[in-house]
């Protein structure tokens, strides 16, 4: 059988964390930021927790080894 191998794509755009909780970066922040007001921009900085069943399938089915 041969092994499983994590998506090069998710190993780039999500972390996981020592508990087991999955991080990434906010979406919405790569173009149209005057549509957006100054708020939006502000919080959609740095990383957020995934909600728990969305983390969980990313671990299923793209970071097996995570």
């Amino acid at each position: 059988m041969p092994k499983m191998k994590t998506k090069s794509g998710a190993k780039k755009r999500f972390k996981i964390t020592g508990s087991g909780k999955v991080v990434s970066a906010m979406a919405g922040k790569r173009h149209g930021m005057i549509k957006r007001t100054k708020k939006q921009i502000r919080d959609h900085r740095g990383t957020s927790v995934r909600f728990k069943a969305d983390g969980d399938n990313i671990k299923k089915y793209w970071m097996p080894n995570g």
